[in-house]
């Protein structure tokens, strides 16, 4: 017969049981790569997480523009380098807006008719018409060193200030002719010279707002000018031409003072 001690009832404790909505929320944290996400509204995600916060490369996809951002993310804000492009609402294929840098997921702003976003650093912006930038941004306007392609084949190429041509620069028309020199908000200002190839010429002077206010006109490759004029310049007959030039830059800076 067996010990007293050994018919003792064994007593079992239930297993301490957590709530399953705690066991759901485990399984629906989002770190490292993943499948697509959709969120209510119809946006998609598809990439890399960091704590629920889309972070490392990902492609975004809103469903109420159709828009799609490729790039990098950081703790769920666009944030490094990505390219952001919209459907065409005719032909419905994409085009690029913008390829670039991208800092803090900074708010959207229209661009002729096109949405771009406020961007830091060096980037790549289409517009509508073929028009596209390639430069440095600050604040979401094109500021420092860029060159600016237009509709009608005139490039731009040099300082920005606030999204307009500013310091230093080199503006080439479709037929050749360049101007290079100084700019203030977007118009030709100071020193500068205008090539004109077609004809075999050349101005050199000061502009102010786009109007030269006084410089040299002279032949220039004339002789290779694919329209030259029908007769050469005659020579210059002024005894100091260049203190003549001198002379209306010292004017044009003291009225700049």
């Amino acid at each position: 017969m067996l010990p007293a001690a050994n018919n003792m009832p064994i007593v079992k404790y239930p297993r301490a049981t957590e709530p399953l909505w705690h066991e759901w929320d485990r399984k629906a944290q989002k770190c490292g790569l993943r499948h697509t996400v959709y969120a209510v509204n119809g946006d998609q995600y598809t990439g890399e997480w960091l704590d629920n916060l889309k972070h490392g490369k990902g492609t975004q996809v809103w469903k109420c523009t159709g828009a799609i951002y490729s790039g990098d993310w950081k703790f769920g804000k666009r944030d490094g380098y990505g390219s952001y492009s919209i459907p065409d609402p005719v032909t419905k294929e994409y085009k690029k807006v913008y390829t670039g840098w991208w800092k803090n997921d900074r708010k959207s702003r229209l661009l002729t008719g096109h949405l771009c976003a406020a961007l830091q650093g060096y980037g790549v912006t289409f517009y509508a018409g073929r028009k596209r930038y390639e430069g440095e941004w600050s604040g979401g306007l094109r500021s420092g060193w860029g060159r600016m392609y237009y509709r009608d084949g005139s490039i731009y190429e040099g300082q920005w200030l606030e999204n307009k041509p500013n310091g230093q620069g080199m503006l080439r028309l479709p037929n050749e002719n360049r101007y290079e020199g100084g700019w203030k908000g977007g118009k030709k200002h100071g020193p500068g010279k205008f090539f004109y190839l077609d004809k075999g010429q050349l101005f050199e002077g000061i502009w102010a707002a786009d109007i030269p206010k006084c410089g040299i006109l002279i032949d220039f490759g004339r002789d290779e000018a694919p329209a030259p004029t029908q007769y050469p310049i005659p020579k210059i007959e002024l005894a100091d031409p260049d203190g003549v030039l001198a002379e209306a830059q010292a004017m044009f800076d003291d009225s700049q003072n």
